[in-house]
């Protein structure tokens, strides 16, 4: 077939496909090299047409709300536009057919082989520089070069365990490899959120075209990290810079995903050049560490001085090959741009072959040759820094398209290169091949890239059947990155026979292991808690509001003595009452979404989606409502999502020690919200209708009638809510719970001795249980909050 012929013949591919025919010109990616369509396309594009323009849509809408409720966001850095983002999915999957595929896997499994080969090389023996394969000035100069490394052999053997490579396709069919990334790469939970999301818009799709499952890829890798820690005697943790990362969601959801630790660099200690995690039952050991920040910010006593996420003597660990990391310190050297010129003579030396997928080309200036060649075709060129780690078709690091440049820029970019050749490395131009994206009811081909990961398994190396694509949202190749408005696609490896239907779950086990209960590290168990008393707090500024509301609606007026005592006691608190729903309010329900985001891992999509549905909810009343009626009725709202949260969280939580930490901050902050109001309301010179308001905000209205009558007001109330043990509202109520609560922790209660928080909260228990209603006084109270505080800074320093 001519050429002229495969265009004809890609030209009528649109009447193949119906309504959601390509416009501008039909993607590469559906098109083999004899101009007919590839396997998959044709089934996937015709079932598109079967559902309709409406259906799609729907079907769309819903994979889009779908990633807001599980939360997956990514973190934008623009200027004053810093947050996080909506994650950009694109709808449309990039399909790939198997026989593709296994090409593509070999080709990645043999590159990973050749960059274990160059890292142990440059931290070890160096035969590559003395052979001339790599030039000094590329590793000597380079930042990513660590030196304290030197010397060091890994525990597990490798260097290398988790790989991403981003791979590029041009019009022609043809793969390369844009970039490699090992220093600690990312994306991989993101492929998993992309398959589920354009899964629940297509399921009958994706069932009909045979496409490979991805959790076959992540079982074998845990298995594998699981079985690098050796005698089992320690732990597999996930090391993250924390949640305000750009890609911190897909940490935690990866530890949440394979039952892995999530640990930031306060959370461990090295000792004895042990590297231990802090946890609510001491220090345990960690064997293997998935980190997910850059090797030199580890540790600031041996390598970044001014890292403020590290752990001091993470290199002498691994100096003693007492932990293993993913990948090692220092494997970051791999992405420097200028390799990529020496890896094809490198695969020649020591692998005996050609890269089965070259790397885009690449010519380090450094070198007559090459530099000479720069200057001969500078014009068609992409030039930056020769140590740059960032991709050239997506960095902000100083590359530049020749060709877009005018004389002047080009002249000094020119005389740049000349002063300082070593400096500089210079890639070819790439043109990427275009895939279908789904815009307004119809197809338009957009760039693409993709980023596919790589295993190290029992097995030997293990590529995703699939993985993560960046899809620009203009045809400019540079609208690819996320930063700069890309989007995601998930990537379906599609086969002609069924696939086998994988899970992370074993089939059988001869017997079972359970992880030990304490294992909670002492950060997450503090955000715990603080987490429960942020959410108690929030209920009981909600119903002090509330009652204030409906009493300036009943009244409208605000100089009602007890209106105006409300306002005294909210002003200290940050709470103007004045406002439908004080500023001060949304900032407690912010504490509350701040500590649920530190332990994302350890939290349910359902109960993140509760909490942050509430505080959506909370700023649209902030905009929308007003004081009196209105903010009485948006108040009862929030606390219909208040309690939707807490039951959702108590009642699915599992009885570990996390879910008794976070009762404990429920139980700490409602005795002390409830011992604060009372001395408030129950104070002798109260005003007039403090009694039925202290009812209302304890929630004990009804059960204040059902249990006195009318004959003993103050009195009954003040019995009900401070020292009636039957009452989940009181007081002692709370002191009951939190002591055996306390006892349940480690330490708690050993040989028959309490600890000192659950001494501390039983003394408090047994002085309400003696007492008298009528001895209750504004004092006592007052003691009473003091003692709770104490209570909570004894658990703080216990556990802490």
């Amino acid at each position: 077939m001519t050429a002229s012929e495969k265009r004809a013949k890609a030209r009528k591919m649109p009447e193949l496909i119906g309504a959601y025919r390509p416009i501008s010109g039909v993607p590469d990616e559906m098109v083999a090299s004899d101009g007919t369509v590839k396997p998959g396309w044709l089934k996937f594009m015709s079932a598109l047409d079967a559902l309709g323009a409406e259906e799609l849509t729907s079907r769309f809408q819903h994979a889009d709300q779908y990633l807001r409720d599980a939360g997956v966001f990514y973190r934008m850095y623009d200027g004053l536009e810093q947050g996080e983002r909506d994650w950009p999915l694109a709808h449309i999957p990039l399909l790939i057919a198997e026989d593709e595929w296994r090409g593509i896997e070999a080709g990645l499994a043999q590159r990973a082989d050749l960059l274990e080969t160059v890292i142990a090389d440059i931290y070890g023996k160096n035969t590559l520089i003395r052979e001339g394969l790599l030039p000094p000035e590329l590793i000597a100069g380079n930042p990513e070069f660590l030196r304290s490394m030197v010397g060091i052999e890994p525990m597990s053997g490798h260097h290398l365990h988790f790989c991403a490579f981003e791979l590029g396709r041009g019009p022609d069919g043809r793969w390369w490899v844009l970039g490699d990334r090992t220093q600690a790469p990312s994306g991989a939970g993101f492929a998993l959120e992309n398959r589920v999301a354009t899964t629940r818009a297509l399921a009958d799709v994706y069932a009909d075209l045979n496409v490979h499952r991805l959790a076959g890829f992540f079982r074998d890798f845990r298995n594998a990290l699981t079985d690098m820690g050796g005698d089992g005697s320690g732990r597999v943790a996930i090391l993250t810079p924390g949640p305000l990362n750009e890609t911190y969601f897909e940490h935690a959801y990866i530890a949440r995903y394979l039952g892995f630790l999530l640990v930031q660099g306060e959370d461990l200690v090295v000792v004895d050049g042990k590297v231990m995690v802090r946890t609510v039952s001491g220090l345990r050991p960690i064997s293997v560490l998935w980190r997910r920040l850059d090797g030199d910010f580890t540790d600031p006593l041996e390598l970044r001085q001014d890292s403020q996420i590290g752990t001091p003597g993470l290199a002498e660990a691994v100096r003693r090959g007492t932990v293993g990391f993913v990948n090692s310190l220092g494997a970051g050297i791999l992405e420097t741009r200028a390799l990529g010129a020496f890896l094809p003579a490198i695969a020649k030396s020591r692998l005996g072959t050609d890269l089965a997928l070259p790397n885009i080309a690449t010519w380090w200036c450094g070198g007559e040759t090459a530099r000479d060649y720069v200057r001969d075709n500078f014009n068609s060129l992409l030039v930056g820094p020769a140590l740059s780690t960032l991709l050239s078709i997506d960095d902000d690091g100083g590359t530049a398209a020749i060709a877009d440049l005018d004389p002047e820029a080009r002249a000094a970019l020119l005389a740049k290169i000349e002063a300082d050749p070593k400096g500089f490395a210079a890639q070819e131009a790439v043109k990427l091949s275009t895939a279908p994206v789904y815009v307004g009811g119809a197809l338009e081909p957009r760039p693409i890239t993709l980023r596919v990961y790589a295993a190290r398994t029992a097995d030997g190396w293990s590529i995703m059947p699939g993985g993560f694509a960046r899809v620009g949202y203009a045809l400019d190749t540079a609208a690819i990155a996320m930063q700069r408005g890309g989007q995601a696609a998930d990537v379906w490896v599609v086969s002609e026979k069924p696939v086998e239907q994988v899970t992370l779950l074993a089939r059988s086990n001869a017997t079972v292991e359970r992880n030990p209960s304490g294992n909670l590290p002492s950060r997450a168990g503090d955000n715990l808690i603080w987490l429960g008393r942020y959410a108690e707090r929030c209920e009981a500024s909600v119903r002090i509001l509330r009652a204030y509301h409906l009493r300036l609606a009943e009244l409208g007026r605000e100089d009602n003595p007890l209106l105006i005592a409300t306002r005294d006691y909210l002003e200290p608190l940050g709470i103007d009452a004045t406002e439908a729903v004080p500023a001060g309010l949304l900032a407690i329900i912010d504490g509350a979404v701040r500590s649920a985001s530190q332990i994302r891992d350890r939290f349910s999509p359902d109960g993140w989606l509760a909490l942050t549905d509430l505080q959506k909810t909370a700023k649209r009343f902030g905009r929308t409502i007003k004081p009196g009626d209105d903010a009485t009725r948006a108040m009862t709202v929030l606390l219909r999502k208040l309690a939707g949260f807490s039951g959702l969280v108590h009642e699915n939580m599992y009885r570990f020690a996390g879910w008794r930490f976070l009762e404990i901050g429920r139980r700490l902050e409602r005795g002390i919200q409830i011992a604060e109001i009372a001395t408030w309301l129950c104070a002798p010179d109260a005003p007039e209708g403090a009694t039925e308001m202290l009812l209302e905000i304890g929630d004990s209205v009804m059960t204040h009638r059902r249990r006195y009558g009318y004959g003993y007001g103050n009195l009954g109330a003040v019995e009900l809510l401070i020292a009636d043990p039957l009452n989940p509202r009181s007081v002692i109520f709370q002191l009951t719970e939190l002591l055996e609560q306390l006892k349940e922790l480690p330490g708690g209660y050993v040989d028959g001795q309490l600890s000192a928080a659950a001494k501390a909260a039983l003394k408090l228990q047994t002085d309400l249980a003696v007492i008298d209603a009528a001895e209750v006084n504004p004092d006592m109270l007052i003691g009473v909050g003091n003692g709770l505080a104490n209570v909570s800074n004894q658990i703080s320093e216990m556990y802490f």
